[in-house]
C-alpha cells in the first residue's frame, strides 16, 4: 500500500481548493439568462489563470471543460447554447489539474424562484449526502454507507 507524504497531500489539497474557488467563481456569475457554455468558458479562463488544467477537457474526447446538468439530467450534461432559466438546478461539476493531482467536486445551484417541493428535494438529498459521507469510515462497508444514505 502506498500511503501519500505530506507534501503530497499538500498538492492535492491546492488542487482541491482551487476546484472550490472554481466554483464559488461560478456561483457569482450564474443567473438566469447565461448559457452553460458561457459557464463552461468561464470555468477554463478561472482553472487556467490559476496554473491548472481543466481535468475533463480532451478526457475521452471530451470537448468542454466541465460538466454541467440542468433539472433532470442526473451526471456528466453537456454544456449548450440554451440559456439558463428562472426555477433551474444547474449542477457543476468541476475538475482541476495541478501540481499532478486531481481535484474534482460538484455543486447544485438553484437559480431563482422554485417550487417549496424542489427546495425539499434539494434538502433532502444534501442530508442524504452528509449522513453518507459520515458513515465513510475506516472499517465500514458500501452498504453502510448506501443504508445511511437510503
Amino acid at each position: 500500500m502506498y500511503c501519500k507524504t505530506k507534501e503530497e497531500i499538500e498538492l492535492m489539497a491546492q488542487s482541491g481548493m482551487l476546484v472550490s474557488t472554481t466554483l464559488a467563481s461560478l456561483a457569482a456569475i450564474i443567473k438566469s439568462g447565461i448559457t452553460t457554455l458561457e459557464l463552461d468558458k468561464h470555468a477554463n479562463e478561472f482553472i487556467r489563470d490559476h496554473g491548472a488544467i481543466p481535468s475533463f477537457h480532451n478526457h475521452g474526447g471530451y470537448p468542454f471543460h466541465i460538466c454541467i446538468s440542468v433539472n433532470n439530467a442526473v451526471v456528466h450534461g453537456l454544456p449548450s447554447k440554451k440559456p439558463i432559466a428562472d426555477g433551474d438546478i444547474v449542477s457543476l461539476d468541476v475538475g482541476a489539474y495541478k501540481n499532478g493531482f486531481h481535484g474534482d467536486q460538484a455543486y447544485s445551484f438553484i437559480v431563482g424562484e422554485v417550487p417549496d417541493e424542489v427546495l425539499k428535494l434539494v434538502a433532502v438529498t444534501k442530508t442524504s449526502l452528509t449522513k453518507g459521507i459520515e458513515k465513510a469510515v475506516h472499517g465500514n462497508r458500501v452498504g453502510d454507507i448506501s443504508f445511511a444514505i437510503q
